[in-house]
């Protein structure tokens, strides 16, 4: 089987069970597990490169910001995917300035 679609298959159950057990949970009145117990906060792509250039003394390339969010969340995110969001961001002056070719930073932040 395409390792693909057997990764598709069993993510695909996973959040099936999870569903259930969730509704589960819901119906004897327990209350849902927090976040943390069951499994790190979830966060949108620009929510975790927000987080990382919080973190960082200086503005950061793309390429390390998608090691740091490999490293950090475990996430391989789409690097054309994530830029093309990134540039929307620094067209509208939204939260992200890009100071260098594929290099983002804060927008509230002053350059180092």
């Amino acid at each position: 089987m395409n390792n693909d679609l057997h990764q598709f298959i069993l993510t695909t159950i996973e959040a099936s069970l999870e569903a259930q057990l969730k509704a589960i949970r819901k119906l004897k009145g327990k209350p849902p597990s927090s976040p943390s117990s069951s499994r790190k906060k979830r966060r949108s792509n620009l929510g975790m490169v927000e987080d990382l250039l919080r973190q960082s003394s200086h503005p950061l390339h793309i390429n390390v910001i998608l090691e740091r969010i490999r490293a950090q969340f475990g996430l391989d995110l789409d690097r054309d995917s994530l830029v093309s969001s990134l540039t929307k961001k620094v067209l509208r002056e939204d939260t992200f300035s890009r100071p260098d070719k594929n290099t983002f930073w804060l927008l509230e932040r002053e350059l180092p």
